[in-house]
């Protein structure tokens, strides 16, 4: 009953509806003094939100007259080419210049969850100027007389087969929100058939196929309440006088009351900045709010076999990913897909379909080709800026477009070659955008998505997700340097405590040991840092090296930074100084001993490659850190120094 309970509420304000048309139209009239004044302009506004917010909305128009192709502006029509009773093909004809190849074609299906085709307005919009772009209009199940039957989840999928069919093949097509799911099945159904209509490309946009990865409300709520709740409570007869009298509908408003209170408060304020920008007369801000709203609250209603399936085998039963879905008594079989391409799009804060859930369709289609698949995740959007938008516009549009030009074979620029890549399916698409920001979302809100994707293979639950990740893990590992992996910060940090180790313990490692791979790291660590501490008495101390050379020749081949820059930029404080080891300090010619109260500042060193450490190593130098003085900035050089800095400078030119 509360269908017709909101039908006759509806029908009583008709009168209050026609006053607050009356009074808008008073107070805006030019002639009318108060039109120009506050309170004439409070009272216009305050009328047209009462009659707004108490407005049945009907279906809009796609408005879409013009667009521009190569420079120029041409005309565009929407024309019915294909009609059924619970829905029709639009095609949105475009005069074309001469000489004009031919574009890709495009099948854009819309979701039948409560809006009308005409959400994708800006979809089709951006892909009018690249695309030959044919379009899904479901019809309001209230609309549909009961002598016309039923449709359900399979009816779907059997209209979606027939469109494919009458556009004919190359076409390309794009499953948005909830059709993601039944354009995956329609696939499947065609290439397990051999159907040479099957399309070139599927694109699938914030699509439910696993709502076990990263649930949002809607994925939990249909959890808890399960099919029996929702048959009994959401579930009611068309009113009369409608044309669809008692067919039994998911009403539409009762969508639109679920979406609207999971953002009430944006809704509420929304109207309020409305209402004062009548008030202050900004049209432009008006007129923009018009135009969203005119859109988010024209809804339809759908037959109740369609959503109960839907949310059953979707939502409830998580049928696609376990491999349990049936069409027409057949289960559906995604490891038949091979021909057709597969682009995944996703939301970084998509709050309907979770992150993650639309990626699962390329851990299910395991035999579709390598350089056949593309993940990308679309940063700082939601479930809406991943088909409409200026993000839309600017990032998402052109890699569709350009997806179907390099996997399309009947447009203009087929006869173009190719990137040549391996016909390999190892189950791993190529993920572009904010998939790291996904990863850390997914681990901040504790879900598990190794487990994503599922297909029952030979009677066997298969996990496709976990094992190329754990591919994609190791060869990160093989190709990252171990400074790379472990950060900057760490790596400078390990190198200072090597340094440490090495100035608080006499190297003893013989030549053989030298050559290991852990020795060489420890002495590549421990060669470029030299530490020295301050005298702390008036009397002269011996100033520790900053810069020793080694006494190898092949250790003293300086690294590429030293070749490039001079040795007074290299000049940092330690941070932290400790005495230098006696043998060392006593090696310096008195010349160098430090004045009393300077201040000594370590030099950076020339960073020893591990190959040279190990030559020197088995040439009997023990201890690599040990290295010829270089001259510090302020002081001049003394004697001794400049013949050691000549020397090592001819060792290095033989």
């Amino acid at each position: 009953m509360l269908y017709h309970f909101y039908e006759w509420n509806h029908a009583a304000l008709v009168p209050l509806r026609a006053a607050a048309d009356a009074t808008k139209l008073f107070y805006k009239n030019p002639l009318n003094p108060l039109s120009h004044m506050p309170v004439g302009r409070s009272m216009a506004a305050a009328a047209e939100l009462f009659e707004r917010t108490t407005r049945v909305y009907g279906k809009p128009e796609f408005g879409l007259h013009e667009t521009v192709v190569d420079g120029q502006r041409i005309p565009v029509q929407d024309k019915v080419v294909w009609q059924k009773p619970f829905g029709q093909l639009l095609h949105f004809e475009r005069e074309l210049p001469k000489r004009h190849g031919n574009d890709p074609r495009f099948l854009v299906v819309a979701p039948m969850s409560g809006h009308y085709a005409t959400l994708l307005r800006g979809t089709v919009e951006a892909l009018l100027p690249y695309a030959d772009v044919y379009i899904t209009d479901w019809r309001d199940a209230r609309k549909v007389p009961l002598a016309d039957g039923k449709f359900d989840l399979d009816d779907y999928v059997d209209y979606l087969i027939e469109m494919l069919q009458f556009l004919g093949p190359d076409t390309h097509v794009i499953g948005v929100c909830q059709p993601a799911v039944p354009v995956m099945m329609a696939v499947a159904r065609m290439e397990a058939d051999g159907d040479d209509c099957a399309p070139a490309t599927m694109t699938l946009m914030g699509g439910p196929i696993d709502t076990r990865i990263n649930p949002t409300s809607v994925n939990q709520l249909a959890q808890e309440k399960g099919i029996d709740w929702f048959r009994d409570n959401v579930v009611m007869p068309v009113p009369f006088p409608q044309p669809g009298f008692m067919r039994q509908v998911y009403p539409g408003f009762l969508q639109l009351t679920g979406f609207m209170s999971m953002n009430l408060d944006r809704h509420m304020t929304a109207h309020k900045e409305f209402f004062w920008h009548l008030v202050k007369d900004d049209g432009d801000s008006a007129d923009k709010h018009r135009e969203f709203y005119d859109e988010y609250n024209a809804v339809m209603d759908l037959t109740a076999e369609f959503y109960l399936q839907t949310v059953d085998e979707v939502f409830i039963k998580h049928s696609l990913p376990k491999g349990e879905m049936m069409h027409r008594g057949q289960r559906i079989d995604l490891t038949k897909i091979r021909r057709t391409a597969l682009l995944t799009v996703e939301g970084e804060n998509d709050d309907i379909s979770g992150v993650g859930q639309t990626e699962a369709a390329q851990h299910l289609c395991v035999n579709i080709p390598d350089d056949k698949r593309v993940h990308y995740v679309q940063p700082k959007v939601g479930h809406y800026g991943v088909f409409n938008g200026s993000r839309f516009r600017a990032e998402i549009c052109p890699r569709i477009v350009d997806f179907a030009l390099t996997h399309g074979t009947t447009h203009s620029a087929a006869s173009l070659p190719k990137r040549g890549q391996p016909a390999t399916a190892t189950g791993t698409p190529e993920r572009e955008g904010a998939v790291a920001e996904r990863e850390a979302k997914a681990e901040t809100l504790g879900k598990d998505v190794t487990g994503a994707g599922e297909t029952v293979l030979a009677g066997a639950v298969v996990s496709e997700s976990g094992a190329a990740k754990a591919v994609a893990a190791a060869a990160r590992a093989a190709v990252t340097p171990a400074s790379e992996a472990v950060g900057p910060a760490k790596a400078k940090k390990s190198a200072v405590g090597a340094a440490k180790t090495a100035a608080a313990k006499p190297t003893t490692k013989s030549p053989a040991s030298a050559r290991k791979p852990a020795a060489r790291k420890a002495a590549a660590k421990s060669a470029p840092v030299t530490e020295a501490k301050p005298a702390k008495a008036p009397a002269p101390q011996p100033r520790p090296a900053a810069n020793d050379q080694p006494a190898s020749a092949d250790a003293a081949k300086p690294a590429p930074v030293a070749e490039t820059k001079p040795v007074v930029e290299a000049v940092k404080p330690a941070a932290k100084v400790e005495k230098p080891a006696g043998p060392i300090a006593a090696a310096k010619p008195a010349a160098e001993a430090a004045k009393p109260g300077e201040n000594v500042a370590a030099a950076k060193p020339d960073i020893a490659k591990p190959e040279q450490v190990a030559a020197s190593a088995s040439a009997g130098n023990t201890a690599p850190e040990a290295k010829t003085a270089a001259p510090v900035a302020g002081k001049p050089e003394t004697g001794g120094n400049r013949q050691t800095r000549r020397a090592a400078a001819t060792r290095r030119r033989r």
